[in-house]
């Protein structure tokens, strides 16, 4: 599998077209190096979240969008930059942890070149069902799946993403054989869902929502640990047996080098402005849930996240090419 077919942030989320580099002048600025295209959830988030930090910090903060490479154009900037508080990279927390997982020959560590600062906000995946499926719950849907196999067929926006390896581990917990078919991106899916074409989907909620608020599609369990605020109807995957939490999140690193104290600082005004009434606001209208986090636990979400996925990812044999 070659490099340009694992979608940016491995989320499957639509991004639109990259902006031009910005350049840092002077020590008052900060640049937020985001790796993907502007116009996504993740650019988004920097973008609120910057001038809000900046203002409690008394500095500039800017978003550079460094796009390419998976996510490693902008990943290997940072990586590089002098640790002194003027670059910091904003990216998602499975960009992090599968991307070492999953290449050929690992371009970073995570753990060696960068200091944490903060998780910044989650988000969720679900499972997904059109109407060539006659189930009303996760229940019935397990029941259709052992009664038509020859039918086990589900969409993904992307091979090597979230979704791609919840759709493993589904495998492996019901013991049904599946087709996995990778998308470029949510929309196609809910397309294909919408006209019968694919019996169900593994996906960003968010993307989902408006097709199951309208009928067309019905979103029978969700990934995150607790019942999503946004359908708090519909219940969780570990509700549903299987033991599987299957969300995503986006932190905030500085380069390897970079003084604790400088992440603590950081790390505080983020937690500070995702508090604020107007970011929230702004976040949760996109589907972000804001977090915010110390250094430390930071460091736990990716460990614990690692842990968990990289049996999973292994048990699949998935690789891309450097």
């Amino acid at each position: 599998m070659k490099r340009r077919n694992f979608i940016a942030g491995c989320l499957g989320l639509p991004l639109i077209a990259t902006t031009g580099e910005l350049r840092a002048q002077g020590s008052s600025l900060t640049k937020i190096i985001f790796p993907f295209a502007a116009g996504g959830g993740g650019d988004t988030l920097c973008r609120v979240l910057g001038p809000h930090m900046g203002q409690l910090l008394d500095r500039t903060m800017i978003v550079e969008n460094r796009t390419g490479g998976d996510g490693l154009i902008g990943i290997k900037a940072v990586k590089g930059a002098r640790p002194d508080g003027a670059t910091v990279l904003v990216t998602t927390g499975p960009t992090m942890y599968l991307l070492p997982m999953v290449e050929s020959e690992p371009s970073f560590n995570t753990e060696k070149d960068f200091v944490p600062v903060s998780l910044l906000a989650r988000f969720e995946f679900a499972v997904v069902i059109g109407p060539a499926v006659e189930a009303g719950d996760f229940t019935q849907f397990v029941a259709w799946l052992k009664a038509h196999p020859d039918r086990a067929t589900f969409g993904v926006p992307s091979n090597g993403t979230i979704p791609h390896f919840t759709g493993s581990r589904l495998e492996q917990v019901l013991q049904i054989p599946m087709t996995r078919v990778p998308y470029r991106g949510s929309a196609p899916i809910i397309n294909d869902l919408l006209g019968g074409h694919l019996p169900f989907g593994i996906t960003t909620l968010s993307d989902a929502i408006p097709q199951h608020r309208g009928g067309g599609v019905k979103i029978i369990a969700v990934s995150s640990a607790a019942r999503s605020r946004f359908l708090p109807e519909v219940p969780t995957l570990k509700e549903s047996g299987v033991d599987l939490v299957a969300d995503a999140w986006y932190g905030m690193w500085l380069p390897a080098g970079s003084s604790p104290d400088l992440a603590a600082k950081l790390s505080g005004a983020a937690r500070k402005a995702l508090e604020e009434p107007e970011v929230k606001d702004k976040l949760l209208a996109i589907g972000l849930i804001p977090v915010g986090s110390t250094p430390d636990a930071l460091t736990a979400e990716l460990v614990a996240n690692t842990a968990f996925w990289q049996p999973i990812v292994k048990a699949t044999g998935y690789k891309i090419t450097n």
